[in-house]
């Protein structure tokens, strides 16, 4: 044999081995049990979330871990494709390696087998009969014809005939159809991947977007065409407006997916529990599509999407649609006491705020006119409430940091006593902590202000501290001008860092200034002048008595004092309140198209053929070995086999043996092995 006979014999044998690999039941389970995982992440991993929310949840390491994994699109990874890809091509090669060898399990009778084998088949039976050879043949191929069987009789020697009988043929189908099945589901996974944007992506033609536009600033390598590609995407459209794309998101950023036609919002509902919380909503849409005579308008919910030209409009969310707010401005810095200075703004504005010299970005983020909070009572620990209107907004330094807050536009009640709440964080990886400001009987921040005021008025506080200094040192039997002014600056300096810091910073001065040995002694006592302090300057408000107070002016001066000691945290100078806001909302649309669905759909019809071929019409055998014997008698072998159900052919085996038995007219019985 010559070198290039056998080279070619070598790469010969090495392509059958890998079409028989191919093919092989290891590889396809393999693959299976691969995307049966990735399936289960895909559905625990919330999908195609923003990046930052990933970020927050898992931290910058596995972030990146998973984000290089793909697990944030698990659905649409080049890997789960490439597994998507080689299961057709396994499957498909399966198919084809045995497609041959089913199409003759339909059809032959195996007509080949022996009489010894018949006696040693498990369900096997012999009898004699005075019938001819000729009619006991044809009986019993009428009897078999009757069950449904079809027969084949094969001349054997000694002058024996062999009926051989099939029934169940379609079983082998069964096999074909789930198998083809799966490839066809696969084709149409495909189909509804993004595999032609991630191709494009390749390619140059596409960049995902990822700074926040409007639609027209949005770059033409961000934009795709209408086509037959398939999408998933998201949009939300104010009431009265329409839209005519879609957003796609793709990991950090998106892309603008362009409808054959308009979407026009008319009207949003939504209904609500008596508790406050969302019951259900619908939408009010106008489709204009120039293919249409008139405009389409149909009403969409929840679970009841609207499908047109091969897109499912779906019911997914609402929001806020730039609902007009108006506010008041109160100030907590140095100029705390004054009037509120009004504002007129719209969710999702930023403009420009400048406050005394601080020039400030304020960004309104989102409106809710419901806020189901729990409020947990005695009789009811579970128990929720509607806290009422509530914005969000951003305030932006000029050095680009920026604080989130949350303000209610009603007073919350609190221990009996009700508070404007305002909640702050510095990222969304915080909750938010909350700032209760005390309001007044009038119910506005008007006495907290002017208190506050009080706090930074250096007159009142001087005048004040040298009363205090004063009765302090009256018991003295002389006045000492050294000690007079180092404790009338003691205490000018104890409000001016409460204002400042709040009694955090009062603690680290005493930490810090007092010695060692004095501290546990002196401690108590600077906080206790602070505290005398906050309490003569409160009532100086008004010409407050200090000796005639009542219990809820105490109970406003502890509030009040407790709000000024944690505004140092709160990081704004001044408080937004809600007065009055006109409500917009805004429809969120889910817009998919799935150019694959009649091919997925084609391929489960065909597994559920299959899979009832397979488990539901057995594939059964039947021989009848007829043979002539002396004296006039004919012997019958009858034999049977299945591939499914044994315990079931005992009694059809046994039913079959009866009639045949009967029908024969055989002289006596004799039952084989």
């Amino acid at each position: 044999m010559s070198e290039s006979t056998k080279k070619g014999q070598s790469h010969l044998g090495f392509w059958r081995r890998l079409f028989v690999f191919l093919g092989s039941m290891e590889l396809a389970i393999i693959l299976l049990l691969t995307l049966a995982i990735a399936s289960i992440i895909g559905t625990v991993l919330q999908q195609n979330q923003p990046y930052a929310d990933y970020v927050i949840k898992f931290g910058p390491f596995w972030f990146e871990v998973f984000e290089q994994l793909g697990l944030y699109d698990v659905y649409s990874a080049l890997w789960f494709l490439a597994i998507l890809a080689l299961l057709v091509i396994s499957t498909s090669v399966c198919v084809i390696r045995h497609f041959p060898m089913m199409v003759r399990e339909m059809w032959q009778l195996r007509t080949n087998v022996q009489k010894k084998s018949l006696r040693a088949m498990r369900h096997s039976v012999q009898w004699q009969t005075g019938a001819s050879l000729q009619n006991t043949i044809a009986v019993i191929q009428q009897q078999l014809k009757l069950s449904g069987f079809r027969s084949r009789q094969t001349v054997k020697q000694d002058d024996a005939v062999l009926v051989s009988a099939m029934r169940g043929g379609m079983n082998r189908l069964g096999y074909l159809f789930t198998h083809i099945a799966i490839v066809v589901i696969c084709i149409g996974g495909l189909f509804d991947s993004n595999l032609p944007l991630k191709l494009a992506e390749w390619r140059g033609d596409i960049k995902i977007e990822t700074r926040d536009l409007s639609v027209s600033e949005i770059p033409e390598e961000s934009r795709l065409a209408v086509g037959n590609n398939g999408f998933r995407g998201t949009v939300s459209i104010p009431e009265g407006r329409a839209a005519e794309v879609a957003f796609l998101p793709v990991r950090d950023g998106y892309l603008v997916q362009a409808l054959p036609f308009r979407i026009e919002v008319k009207d949003f509902r939504i209904e609500h529990y008596p508790n406050g919380q969302p019951k259900s909503f619908e939408s009010d849409l106008v489709i204009h599509d120039p293919m249409l005579e008139s405009p389409l308008e149909e009403t969409i919910s929840v679970n009841h999407p609207l499908i047109y030209r091969d897109h499912a409009i779906y019911q997914a969310s609402f929001s806020d649609g730039g609902s007009a707010l108006t506010l008041d401005a109160w100030p907590l810095d140095s100029r705390a006491g004054t009037e509120p200075v009004a504002i007129e703004v719209k969710v999702y504005e930023t403009r420009q705020m400048l406050w005394g010299e601080e020039m400030m970005q304020l960004e309104m983020t989102g409106f809710r006119p419901f806020n189901i909070n729990p409020d947990p009572t005695e009789d009811n620990p579970k128990n929720l409430r509607d806290f009422g209107p509530n914005f969000t907004f951003k305030l932006r330094s000029q050095t680009g940091e920026a604080r989130e807050y949350e303000n209610y536009m009603f007073p919350v009640l609190r221990d009996d006593r009700e508070y404007f709440l305002s909640g702050v964080r510095n990222s969304p990886a915080e909750s938010f902590a909350y700032l209760y400001l005390p309001v007044d009987e009038d119910g506005s921040l008007k006495q907290f202000l002017q208190y506050a005021a009080l706090l930074r008025d250096e007159g009142v506080v001087t005048k004040v501290a040298n009363t205090m200094m004063l009765e302090a040192l009256s018991m003295l039997p002389e006045r000492d001008t050294a000690l007079e002014n180092s404790l009338q600056q003691t205490l000018q300096t104890l409000i001016n860092m409460f204002v400042r810091g709040g009694f955090d910073e009062v603690r680290d001065f005493i930490e810090n200034s007092l010695p060692d040995a004095e501290r546990d002694n002196l401690a108590p006592a600077y906080l206790g002048m602070l505290r005398e302090m906050l309490a003569r300057i409160y009532f100086t408000m008004d010409g407050n008595d200090a000796q005639d107070v009542s219990n809820e002016q105490l109970l406003f001066l502890q509030d009040a004092v407790d709000a000024i000691g944690t505004l140092s945290r709160y990081g704004a100078p001044v408080f937004l309140h809600l007065t009055k806001f006109e409500h917009v909302q805004s429809t969120g649309l889910q817009i998919a198209k799935a150019p694959g669905k009649n091919v997925v759909y084609l391929g489960c019809a065909l597994l559920i053929i299959g899979v009832f071929l397979l488990f539901y019409v057995p594939q059964r055998r039947l021989w009848a070995w007829v043979e002539q014997q002396e004296g006039g008698l004919t012997e019958v072998i009858l034999a049977g086999a299945t591939n499914r159900n044994p315990r079931e052919f005992d009694s059809f085996f046994s039913a079959q043996q009866a009639v045949l038995m009967a029908s024969t007219g055989n002289s006596f019985d004799q039952p084989g092995s």
